[in-house]
């Protein structure tokens, strides 16, 4: 269980003085994702929100190395530098035990970067990749993304008259991870931040023996559109509601790591954000009930899953 005295004492790799907006959930995934090891750490990044605002030139809120890379490759090319870094510890010009990790947004995972993350984990290269889960292509105008909710309204799917937002299921990136069969996959949210760091730990541990997947929840309050200082508790409402279960692979094995003492209907979740603002209107109500189904539903497979 991660302890505040002892995490207090770790290095922080994200300086303070970044241009990210205020309550961003990607800033906090990452500081407390990488809480989770002493080791010396190489950090790669796809283009997205978190890189645009941590490295504008010649500024850089980083503290370690970092490479930025294109929206669709981040997870190559730290598949190259992690067997770079392989040849050079075999020839012993490296001795130190160095860690690697990728971070992208749901844009540059669950879509465009997914041939890229699915090669590094299929070469069973020893990085770790993190998503930061905000459910869209906030940077660069607030598209719908393959990690979008079915009915949250975007630029490009827009609430009306005819459709109700996004028409499409959010993809399962969790379990396409998983079917890779990695060391360690994780999914876990920044509200409940003794579960993350917990996980990292074990990322860190496990990647010694392979890929590691970890796809975290990040809210977005300007495309989720919620006041900025709610961020963390619309991340635990997200796992109280079974929205966004809390999970583990861990030894070929599917294990659920939270389960809410009482469970909160999802209309707490999605009253909170005004994306699903049009969804409490007459026209749609029956969406809210189809919603409710297939979360529970859901959540009836996992615990059937986990119990295997």
């Amino acid at each position: 269980m991660a302890n505040l005295k002892v995490l207090s004492h770790y290095p922080e790799r994200l300086a303070p003085g970044h241009r990210l907006c205020s309550g961003c959930g990607g800033a906090i995934a990452i500081r407390q994702f990488l809480l989770g090891t002493k080791d010396p750490v190489v950090v790669g990044f796809a283009t997205g929100c978190v890189e645009v605002a941590t490295t504008i030139f010649p500024y850089t809120s980083w503290r370690c190395p970092y490479i930025h890379n294109a929206f669709e490759n981040a997870a190559a090319t730290m598949s190259g530098v992690e067997t770079a870094y392989n040849s050079l510890k075999k020839q012993g010009k490296i001795k130190e035990n160095i860690k690697f990790v990728t971070f992208g947004g749901d844009g540059g995972t669950y879509d465009i970067g997914l041939q890229s993350l699915s090669g590094m984990l299929e070469r069973r290269h020893k990085v770790i990749y993190v998503c930061y889960d905000n459910e869209g292509y906030m940077n660069t105008g607030i598209q719908r993304s393959g990690a979008t909710p079915v009915c949250a309204a975007t630029t490009t799917a827009p609430s009306g008259k005819v459709k109700p937002g996004k028409t499409e299921q959010r993809k399962d990136l969790f379990m396409i991870a998983a079917a890779h069969r990695p060391a360690y996959a994780a999914q876990t949210t920044i509200g409940y931040w003794t579960d993350l760091i917990s996980k990292a730990e074990k990322a860190f541990k496990y990647v010694e023996q392979g890929p590691v997947f970890i796809n975290i929840l990040a809210p977005c309050h300007r495309g989720w559109r919620y006041p900025q200082e709610n961020t963390v508790s619309i991340s635990k409402l997200a796992a109280d509601t079974l929205f966004w279960p809390m999970l583990e692979y861990e030894e070929g094995k599917i294990k659920i790591t939270y389960k809410p003492r009482q469970k909160k209907p999802m209309t707490e979740w999605l009253k909170a954000q005004r994306r699903f603002d049009h969804l409490f209107t007459p026209q749609y109500q029956n969406m809210l009930e189809q919603i409710q189904k297939d979360v529970d539903d859901y959540w009836v497979y996992l615990e059937k899953l986990s119990a295997i």
